[in-house]
């Protein structure tokens, strides 16, 4: 966990100034295609997906480790083709559970925020799943137990491997040539995500786009149909925590609610968005049916909105930034308070951003367990500064005033525009 976070120290920097330049980029080229409190749902997302990991909240039906100590054939020297068995191995298993994602009911929770998104930028690639407890990826790195790769490379190469998804979340980046026989490109990536019929369900490949054209899943990006992103059944909020639990809440009160005990079972497992007939037709969702007409999720932000939600963005990096880099002395229990404390931060801003009048309510949750936390430990984890306690027992009174600020004025806005309507 410490290793992991002196990572992200070094990683989450790179990834903001990447994203920022992608949005500066645009703005110059006549052609923004990230949307400011989008982009802070993404990265607010980003930072859910990260503290969850580096806390360790995820069981593995299996272990690497025991795999290789168990059913390892042969024990390949350590070297360079080490290293590229392992990648091909995590790239193949990553192929395999991101398919899996896709067409089972159960498996889409864990990867739906990814998709959430209806923009196609950097920052959404931030947005990562906190809803997968339990893990099938590693029983996919059967192939490489078998081949004796130490569970210390698959460690190093892991990260690399996902990092390496980054760069291709962007529209900036048209065809690449020979590229996009190889390996995964903006244009390939760009028709996963898309919702268009001709799109929809395919390019699952992380790094290599061989698998899909192996597995019969391919489709290049057609000239005459642009991409439309988004999930058909729209998230309709920018707070990232509900977003990521928002089709397991769906299924389970399909389950409850359908008499037909069979379907109450298979639901988990069928082909994904598939609902039992008799619950569909008493209890239907919003769906997009046409993808060339539908309004985009964007609740009435005003610049001041804009801004604070920005600079509550800022404030939170600068609390996980701490936490990471100095989780090993904060230690346990104390780890888990602070993560909890960063989840109610984010719950909290973004459903102001949502404009959702119960923000108050969660920022008073948020700026409530901060003060206690400062109290009833004398310090924020170790900083023996007493200015800087008295400036976080400021920042959260603040922040609650300024969010029962915002409340009340929407509330006023939302009640003329009754009014008037």
């Amino acid at each position: 966990m410490e290793t992991y976070g002196k990572i992200l120290l070094i990683a989450m920097p790179v990834f903001l100034i990447l994203v920022l330049f992608e949005k500066w980029y645009g703005w110059v080229k006549g052609r923004d295609t990230v949307r400011t409190i989008d982009m802070v749902s993404s990265l607010a997302s980003g930072v859910t997906n990260v503290t969850k990991d580096v806390l360790g909240l995820s069981i593995a039906i299996l272990s690497y480790g025991w795999m290789v100590k168990h059913l390892a054939i042969v024990h390949i020297e350590h070297g360079f083709f080490t290293y590229l068995i392992a990648f091909l191995v995590l790239d193949f298993a990553g192929y395999w559970t991101h398919r899996f994602a896709h067409e089972y009911n159960f498996f889409w929770n864990n990867h739906i925020i990814h998709h959430s998104s209806e923009e196609f930028n950097l920052a959404c690639a931030l947005r990562q799943s906190i809803s997968g407890i339990v893990r099938i990826f590693v029983v996919l790195l059967l192939p490489a137990a078998l081949l004796g790769v130490p569970d210390k490379v698959i460690a190093i190469v892991a990260p690399l491997h996902l990092f390496a998804q980054f760069w291709y979340h962007t529209q900036h980046i048209t065809k690449m040539g020979i590229f996009e026989k190889i390996i995964v490109t903006p244009s390939h990536h760009r028709v996963h995500h898309a919702i268009n019929k001709e799109y929809l369900d395919k390019n699952y490949g992380q790094i290599f786009i061989f698998w899909d054209k192996w597995f019969g899943s391919f489709q290049a990006e057609l000239d005459t149909v642009k991409p439309v992103y988004g999930i058909t059944r729209p998230a309709a909020t920018w707070n990232p925590i509900r977003i990521n639990f928002q089709h397991l809440w769906l299924l389970i009160k399909d389950a409850w609610r359908t008499n037909s005990y069979a379907d109450k079972w298979r639901i988990w497992l069928m082909p994904t968005g598939w609902r039992p007939a008799d619950v569909e037709a008493r209890y239907p969702v919003t769906k997009i049916d046409d993808v060339y007409h539908f309004e985009k999720y964007n609740p009435a932000a005003s610049a001041e909105l804009k801004t604070w939600i920005i600079v509550q963005m800022m404030i939170l990096l600068l609390f996980i930034s701490y936490f990471f880099g100095n989780i090993a002395s904060i230690g346990s229990p104390d780890m888990f308070v602070y993560g909890a404390f960063v989840f109610l931060y984010v719950y909290a801003f973004m459903e102001l951003a949502d404009r959702n009048p119960y923000s108050l309510v969660w920022e008073i949750l948020k700026g409530g367990l901060g003060t206690v936390i400062i109290i009833y430990k004398g310090n924020w984890f170790g900083i023996g500064k007493h200015w800087l306690n008295t400036l976080l027992i400021g920042y959260f009174t603040v922040s609650i005033i300024i969010t029962a600020w915002f409340v009340f004025r929407h509330l006023k806005e939302d009640a003329n525009i009754a009014m008037n309507a």
